[in-house]
């Protein structure tokens, strides 16, 4: 098994090749997903201008009160559908997903799920 500082070095390295990839616009911004071992944080990012538009984190109190453990799927879904609301009231309607170099499974699944469950479209 690869230990954590190298295995975070290879994320990092397949982070930035996607990068060179996805662009956020303000027509069509991008939704970064970052994750550590208890919690999830997710970021709307206008690329252009260098703005972070909405964020929100599983430890924003509203999530964190309703799990018991912030590290988990349950946590990650519901991240996704607040970043998601968030997006909709600023009249953002469509993002460009970038999972920050992680697989596509499990809790960023569940991330981008509940965003798209809250109405984001990407």
């Amino acid at each position: 098994m690869i230990n954590k500082p190298i295995r975070n070095k290879v994320r990092k390295k397949r982070h930035l090749r996607v990068r060179n990839k996805i662009k956020g616009t303000a027509e069509k911004p991008r939704l970064n997903v970052f994750r550590s071992s208890k919690n999830i944080y997710a970021q709307i990012i206008n690329d252009i201008n260098g703005t972070t538009l909405v964020t929100a984190s599983s430890l924003d109190k509203e999530i964190a009160d309703a799990v018991s453990y912030t590290g988990n799927k349950e946590a990650a879904r519901l991240v996704g559908k607040l970043v998601g609301e968030r997006a909709l009231e600023k009249g953002i309607k469509e993002v460009v997903f970038d999972r920050g170099g992680y697989i596509y499974h499990g809790r960023v699944k569940e991330l981008s799920e509940g965003a798209r469950e809250a109405g984001l479209k990407f």
